[in-house]
């Protein structure tokens, strides 16, 4: 395909070069369909293989919202946004989630943005109260369709949908096969994009399934695991929000750094997790199925399924968290009496056995500083990076991952300096602003 000079800028702002092979079908398709499902992997480039063929439609603000993107989770809300801003299309784009500041929402529509991105909740919540006006929008993305409807989504995007009379272009994404789109979508006629491969295919060959059998208490034997795994950076999968508080607290007990992830954990404090799964410091994530998929997180080494994935799908998302684009993974199936390796689970897991000791993983190198300071207060990244290389006495190698959100942000800093850097930059302040500065909790 022949790229637009705009599709190049906007890659050229992401730093890549060319559109991998999803996005270009995608951006040709877009031409000729107004209608298209596109069923493709977690890892396969999605999120821009759906958003380069709509900034291609719209070019500028035009003070109506002229897209919506609805997604399942907050978290892929939010990580739809942050890509739409890096893409630097000049486009206004709102992004609106519970958890949020209604009143934040509120007054960024009230010049209505390009592109509105958010939980159908919380959408159809603005459109009740005539925050949002949906009657000109003539563009709907639907990412990851089988999530909305899995989460019980259907009465909200219903009546979300009954307010947008001029629908010229939908898209609709998915992991996993839609066999069935509901009336409401009103795509009778749709062009389906598949990238997913056949099933019996869908188990990488990076992928090294392995099966451990615990010898009396369950939570000792994951310690042991966790710690023959040393510092690889580990999803610890469970079924219930219970499951992985209990896990939490028999870690924090041995002083094993991790992260806690389900529906029950505050929004804020859900993504100063993923950012410290993401930079590095807190490397073992213990979570439900919440985080199997639609989530932007690094490469994860491994995957620990302490409770047996309930279908195969299941499993299949949370291995796929593992062993992505060409790299190599391993999934542990946890076994104690009452458990089984699933009749799908092939080829039959490799056994591996536990030691006698516990050894505790040895800390990262690196911890994360919290500084109550984002982008709402006119702070960005170099902003932070000149503030703790000049102030904080930091070498270049000595700052990691650096995340700015709208009232916070995060830096990782090697955990023999961040002490240190802490007590020379006290007293400092951040672009004239004094500003609180500590190691995340």
């Amino acid at each position: 395909m022949n790229t637009t000079t705009r599709t190049q800028q906007l890659l050229a702002n992401y730093g890549i070069e060319k559109p991998n092979e999803l996005q270009s079908t995608m951006l040709d398709a877009s031409e000729i369909s107004p209608n298209i499902v596109l069923l493709s992997p977690t890892g396969s480039g999605k999120t821009l293989g759906f958003l380069l063929p709509l900034l291609e439609k719209i070019t500028e603000n035009t003070g109506k919202t002229q897209a919506l993107i609805l997604a399942p989770s907050r978290e892929l809300a939010i990580q739809i946004e942050s890509v739409i801003k890096k893409l630097g299309s000049g486009l206004k784009v709102t992004c609106c989630y519970g958890g949020h500041s209604m009143r934040i929402e509120q007054n960024s529509l009230i010049e209505s943005p390009a592109i509105v991105v958010g939980t159908p909740g919380r959408v159809a919540h603005h459109l009740r109260k005539a925050h949002l006006k949906l009657g000109d929008t003539q563009h709907l993305i639907l990412d990851e369709f089988d999530k909305l409807l899995e989460f019980g989504f259907q009465k909200e995007m219903e009546e979300i949908i009954a307010y947008m009379h001029s629908i010229t272009y939908r898209n609709l994404t998915s992991a996993t096969d839609v066999l069935e789109i509901p009336e409401f979508v009103e795509m009778p006629d749709h062009k389906r994009i598949s990238f997913l491969p056949p099933k019996d295919q869908q188990k990488l060959a990076t992928l090294t399934l392995k099966k451990v059998f615990t010898e009396g208490d369950k939570m000792e034997s994951l310690l042991l695991l966790l710690g023959k795994l040393h510092n690889k950076t580990t999803l610890v999968f469970c079924n219930h929000r219970e499951v992985v508080d209990r896990i939490s607290e028999n870690l924090k007990h041995y002083e094993v750094d991790h992260g806690v992830y389900h529906g029950g954990v505050e929004q804020l404090d859900r993504e100063r997790t993923l950012i410290k799964l993401r930079n590095g410091s807190a490397p073992i994530l213990v979570t439900t199925d919440l985080a199997s998929r639609g989530l932007d997180i690094p490469e994860i080494e491994a995957v620990i399924h302490y409770q047996m994935p309930p279908t195969e799908e299941v499993m299949i998302h949370r291995n796929g968290r593992t062993a992505r684009m060409s790299a190599s993974g391993e999934a542990y199936f946890l076994l104690d009496e009452n458990d089984y390796v699933p009749e799908y689970v092939h080829p039959d897991p490799i056994l591996e056995r536990l030691p006698k000791d516990f050894v505790r993983p040895e800390k990262s190198d690196w911890q994360t500083l919290y500084l109550s300071a984002g982008k709402k207060d006119k702070v960005n990244k170099m902003d932070i990076v000149g503030f703790l290389l000049q102030k904080g006495g930091l070498a270049k190698e000595e700052l990691g991952k650096i995340e700015v959100l709208d009232h916070q942000a995060f830096a990782a800093i090697k955990r023999d300096k961040i002490k240190q850097t802490l007590v020379m930059i006290q007293a400092e302040k951040l672009k004239g602003k004094k500003v609180k500065m500590e190691i995340a909790r």
